[in-house]
């Protein structure tokens, strides 16, 4: 597991305290590993990681049956029973997933989300690695 980076904290609890109704804020790596989160308990912080990595890979996946698409995929949004989950590409090999209730304005989400992936997407950036480690 990627070791959290304390100064992804404040910038996280920005996006919680910006938006009503953000129950957790993950950032992953492409791959599945948690890098940094807000909200919720770190086992469950790491299951939506490991998931978000299927995720992205489907989502890739479908992007290329689209006509002139470069495959990458930017935002998805699913709306489950009480809430929504987002994942939105945030760097290279770097995403940021957000669980939240039915409070949470999608249209405000997705562009406080965009925000905060423009101001420090470099930051959220994880390297490639090989045989765990970094490449």
């Amino acid at each position: 597991m990627i070791q959290q980076r304390a100064n992804f904290d404040w910038m996280l609890k920005d996006l919680a305290d910006g938006v009503p109704g953000i129950e957790m804020i993950v950032v992953l790596s492409a791959d599945g590993l948690r890098i940094a989160r807000h909200g919720g308990d770190t086992d469950a912080a790491d299951r939506v990681a490991a998931a978000c990595a299927g995720l992205q890979s489907l989502a890739s996946a479908v992007a290329y049956e689209i006509p002139d698409s470069d495959g990458k995929m930017k935002l998805v949004i699913i709306e489950i029973n009480r809430g929504y989950f987002y994942l939105m590409a945030a760097g290279p090999n770097a995403y940021l997933a957000v669980l939240s209730d039915t409070f949470a304005e999608p249209g405000l989400m997705s562009n406080r989300m965009r925000d905060l992936v423009d101001r420090i997407g470099p930051h959220l950036t994880s390297p490639p690695r090989h045989n765990g480690q970094t490449v």
